[in-house]
């Protein structure tokens, strides 16, 4: 599928009147990713080297699994309801992994709120899109 047939798909949707202009996803996608890169790798380093338990970065794993199926199942498949899933399941590891890394690394969750409002944000927003579009 192409760029523009996804936006003409998602133009076309039903949306709740909190949605944001579909412009505003990329740069902001853009910043949490560099939080997520920097802090999620942090992570996965003290894991390697063995400071920190494997249990600690399995969530972390499982959230950069579920946050990189979203794109391909919403404008992909074009599945609102596996969307919907997903992302549930994108929060649900986001806020495991912050509630994990408390302890040892307290600013990985703190750097990381931003990431927990947008997709908290994201998640209201697909579920409304999910039922104004069933």
């Amino acid at each position: 599928m192409t760029g523009n047939g996804a936006a003409a798909w998602y133009a076309q949707l039903d949306k709740p009147f909190f949605a944001p202009p579909a412009w505003l996803f990329g740069p902001v996608w853009t910043v949490l990713y560099i939080v997520i890169a920097i802090s999620f790798g942090y992570v996965l380093v003290q894991c390697l080297r063995r400071k920190l338990a494997f249990r600690v970065l399995l969530p972390f794993l499982l959230n950069l699994l579920f946050n990189a199926a979203y794109t391909p199942i919403q404008f992909g498949l074009r599945n609102n309801l596996l969307a919907s899933v997903d992302i549930v399941l994108t929060l649900g590891t986001l806020l495991w992994a912050m509630w994990t890394i408390w302890r040892p690394a307290r600013w990985v969750a703190v750097v990381n709120v931003p990431y927990l409002l947008w997709v908290a944000f994201a998640t209201v927003l697909q579920l409304s899109i999910t039922w104004l579009n069933r």
